[in-house]
């Protein structure tokens, strides 16, 4: 009986594998593993409060070379228009450094820029994004509880408090909070946060987002066309999620991207792409990937001066 059982489950094994290699091979990029992911544990999400404030308080962190700022907030005004902060030097970091500083509002998103006139300390240069949040404390407390690693503590900076974390995946983002509440007007576009992770750590980074953001999956397309990010004829898992932060796009690879994939980290809508390149490319940024169409539009990529990189798409 037991050889019976044996060589029975050597039989099925076979069958298994034979099947397995009967079926369609995937393509380069990961499959998609679970078909969706949960919007988050309701009981764990509840546990801590909504921390965002809105999607007009998030920045993309921009670092170039002093000596190319100028350049580089000019271009980027002339290519989506917007104002500038007057240029102050600062220190920005909980140890000491220097740095020139400016905020640039656009309708299509604000950066935060820095100039370091000192070597920068770690990890900086390596966050993404600047979050303002309702409460440090709080945010500190909830990005701990949904699974973050608090890079850099809560420390004191000009004008408020302010925290790096990083979430499994790898992204490293800044949480901040101002002494005096600033107030903007919405966005005319939300931008998107581009994020790159692997098959192995999407599932495990969406779940901990979701729960610390509030947020939720809107899309979650296992084979999208990669041909957004230079894999025309190729196919990757794509989601985007919304929340009080704003939008973000997780592109789930193999890590075989061709340049300038995965160096652009902001991605910003516009009413029309072809006028906007001509005005960037006008500003002295270059195209880097030219207009690529695909069923929801078309995006393209490009460098402004001091090599901030950026994707530009057509819509809302």
């Amino acid at each position: 009986m037991l050889k019976s059982l044996h060589r029975f489950r050597q039989i099925s094994l076979l069958s298994a594998a034979i099947l397995i290699g009967l079926m369609p091979a995937s393509s380069a990029f990961a499959d998609a593993g679970p078909p969706e992911v949960a919007n988050g544990n309701a009981a764990l999400t509840a546990m801590h409060p909504d921390v965002s404030v809105g999607a007009q308080y998030d920045t993309t962190h921009v670092y170039v070379a002093p000596a190319d700022l100028d350049a580089f907030v000019s271009s980027f005004l002339a290519t989506f228009g917007g104002k500038a902060s007057p240029r102050a030097v600062f220190t920005v970091t909980p140890t000491p450094s220097r740095t020139a500083s400016q905020y640039v509002q656009t309708p299509v998103g604000m950066l935060s820029v820095f100039g370091f006139e000192t070597p920068i300390p770690y990890p900086f240069g390596n966050e993404r994004t600047g979050y303002l949040v309702t409460n440090i404390d709080q945010a500190v407390k909830a990005a701990r509880a949904s699974g973050a690693d608090v890079l850099v503590d809560t420390f004191d900076d000009p004008i408020g408090k302010d925290a790096v974390i990083q979430w499994p995946g790898g992204l490293s983002m800044q949480l901040y909070w101002h002494t005096k509440a600033p107030n903007y007007a919405p966005l005319h576009s939300v931008p998107e946060n581009r994020v790159y992770v692997s098959r192995d750590a999407a599932n495990n980074f969406v779940r901990r987002w979701l729960r610390f953001s509030h947020g939720k999956v809107v899309s979650d397309n296992p084979r999208a066309d990669a041909g957004v990010i230079g894999r025309p004829g190729e196919t990757m898992r794509e989601m985007r999620i919304n929340s009080g932060f704003g939008r973000m796009v997780v592109f789930v690879t193999d890590g075989k991207l061709p340049f300038p994939f995965g160096r652009e980290t902001t991605g910003y809508a516009v009413d029309d792409l072809a006028q906007t390149l001509d005005r960037a490319q006008a500003a002295g940024a270059k195209v880097l990937y030219p207009a690529y169409g695909n069923g929801s539009g078309k995006t393209a990529v490009i460098e402004f001066p001091g090599g901030y990189i950026a994707e530009v798409h057509d819509g809302q």
